[in-house]
């Protein structure tokens, strides 16, 4: 998809330029024109956006503290490390839309532009894993019984609310704008996590395997826990008509949060420079 993006922008920037080329016949550009004949996007704007895009998440070892507690000072924690078992491989993907705003402030120098902006979209970005692993202990543990253990875990996380601060430099082509972008990215999750231990032993590992197990669990919950990132992205703006633009973006979003997050988003809007 980022590819196809990347093509699409760069498409409508050779675009921007060739129509460059040709006569303005705007009657009402964006707040008049600068001495250079080119569009003046200076001042401050407001608009409104949707999006489209994926969720990656990555939950390798985000229930690996919670397992820990669970276990420690048992002898299968001890002998066999149960806390560091790899029970979630690879990341999670889900596709969801978005809806959402932006301000910001445009400083114009002749055709080349530098802003800030703040950017904010709303709508569940969100993943979720679940994995099984069972072993039996080679040799007896510091009980002198040998182990055979089931370890489950489960992790999901929704961000609700995702913000991004942007530093922002386009080049004025004509009517177009193409620019680049980047900053800080915030977002508010709920984020569930769940482990379950199933542990049989015996003085052989047959007998542990006939075993009645013994289980032990530990969950955990949180609503509204703040995460942070970057954002890091391209788009092109044209003036529609007045002070009325419109935008076409992709925005990488990545969060560094106990789940590892990147979101890729497409968004379309339209805004009003004041």
């Amino acid at each position: 998809m980022r590819r196809i993006i990347l093509a699409a922008l760069l498409a409508g920037s050779a675009y921007a330029a060739q129509a460059a080329d040709m006569p303005d016949f705007s009657n009402m550009p964006l707040r008049g024109t600068l001495n250079t004949g080119v569009v003046n996007w200076q001042g401050y704007y407001v608009g409104g956006q949707a999006g489209y895009g994926s969720t990656d998440m990555n939950f390798t070892g985000s229930n690996s503290a919670m397992m820990a507690r669970l276990l420690a000072n048992t002898a299968i924690e001890d002998g066999m490390q149960v806390s560091q078992w790899p029970l979630f491989n690879g990341s999670t993907s889900q596709h969801q839309t978005s809806f959402g705003g932006f301000v910001g402030y445009n400083g114009q120098w002749d055709d080349v532009m530098l802003g800030v902006e703040a950017n904010y979209m709303h709508g569940t970005f969100s993943g979720s894993s679940t994995a099984t692993v069972s072993r039996i202990s080679g040799t007896v543990l510091s009980d002198n019984n040998f182990h055979s253990v089931t370890a489950s875990s489960t992790k999901s996380m929704s961000i609700s609310d995702m913000g991004t601060l942007r530093g922002r430099a386009g080049y004025v082509v004509g009517n177009f704008m193409p620019y680049m972008f980047g900053g800080i990215a915030l977002g508010m999750a709920d984020v569930a996590g769940s482990v379950r231990v199933s542990d049989q032993w015996g003085l052989t590992q047959a007998a542990a395997l006939a075993a009645t197990p013994a289980i032990l669990t530990a969950s955990s919950v949180q609503h509204g826990q703040f995460i942070y990132g970057y954002s890091a992205g391209v788009g092109t703006e044209v003036n529609l008509f007045g002070n009325v633009f419109g935008r076409a973006e992709w925005e990488y979003v990545k969060f560094t949060s106990a789940v590892n997050t990147t979101i890729n988003s497409v968004r379309a809007g339209i805004g009003y420079k004041f």
